[in-house]
């Protein structure tokens, strides 16, 4: 059943499937307006738009968030449907096609995943962060407190030799987050990262029986993979308003991984 539905409007990139399809169905089931994004043709995505819980409270918007003018085409969309945007999730991300050593990775993996990652998602963060700037003062003295929560991993932290631009990728989400919680503070605009662990998506598919056996082994204090529904609990938390004065905090969603122990 839905939820009655808030004039609010989110945008989740990279929610196709996975984590952010997830953070999508949470907040679709809240309420929120949710505005779907990704590169897969919109005929490839109907079925999971009429998966959420309200269809009809949802769009789906197909764009590369590296390229400049599909981030523009993005909010245009929002802002010319909806005329207003109080939430953007930065989720989209990719991993190296080809795991490859450091020692042996190449310029063509890393600027990839940097331009998807990293770049993309900080130019989207300034233009979206800029709209809501311009929201504030056009909504002044209306229920208008505009959010964003950066999606980062705990590969921000963690080493992994063998996929090093992801890794850089993530530990540069953490220092935006800190960028735009500092700017956007006296605004009144919180910003929040979410930094997941070993969470089953397609994306972890193949890795499987590795982290399986690490998880097994103890490897996270809470000994399970983490869902996308652990994510977008999160999430919600975070868009709900009642983590406004702890902006850029950054949230382990990793089953305790972060604590350093013997």
């Amino acid at each position: 059943m839905c939820s009655p539905v808030s004039e609010k409007v989110a945008f989740i990139t990279g929610s196709s499937r996975g984590i952010g399809y997830g953070i999508a169905q949470e907040l679709n089931r809240e309420g929120y307006i949710t505005v779907l994004s990704g590169t897969s043709p919109a005929e490839k995505t109907a079925s999971a738009l009429q998966n959420l819980s309200c269809p009809e409270n949802a769009l789906y918007l197909q764009g590369d968030i590296s390229n400049a003018g599909d981030r523009q085409n993005f909010l245009d969309a929002i802002l010319e449907r909806y005329g207003r945007i109080d939430l953007l999730v930065n989720n989209a991300g990719v991993a190296p096609a080809v795991r490859l050593d450091i020692l042996q990775t190449t310029e063509e993996s890393y600027d990839r995943v940097m331009g998807i990652n990293l770049k993309g998602m900080f130019f989207l963060t300034q233009l979206f962060a800029n709209a809501m700037l311009r929201l504030k003062e056009q909504l002044s003295g209306c229920d208008y407190t505009p959010r964003i929560v950066n999606i980062s991993s705990m590969s921000s932290f963690t080493s992994s030799t063998n996929r090093g631009e992801y890794c850089i990728s993530k530990a540069g989400i953490s220092m935006v987050t800190m960028l735009f919680a500092d700017k956007l503070a006296e605004a009144g605009i919180p910003v929040f990262e979410i930094q997941p662990g070993i969470i089953a998506t397609d994306m972890t598919s193949g890795v499987k029986e590795k982290y399986d056996k690490l998880i097994a082994g103890g490897v996270t204090p809470i000994r399970r993979w983490g869902t996308p529904k652990d994510i977008a609990d999160a999430v919600s938390v975070c868009a709900g308003g009642k983590l406004d004065f702890a902006t850029g905090q950054v949230l382990h969603l990793d089953g305790g991984f972060h604590i350093r122990r013997l």
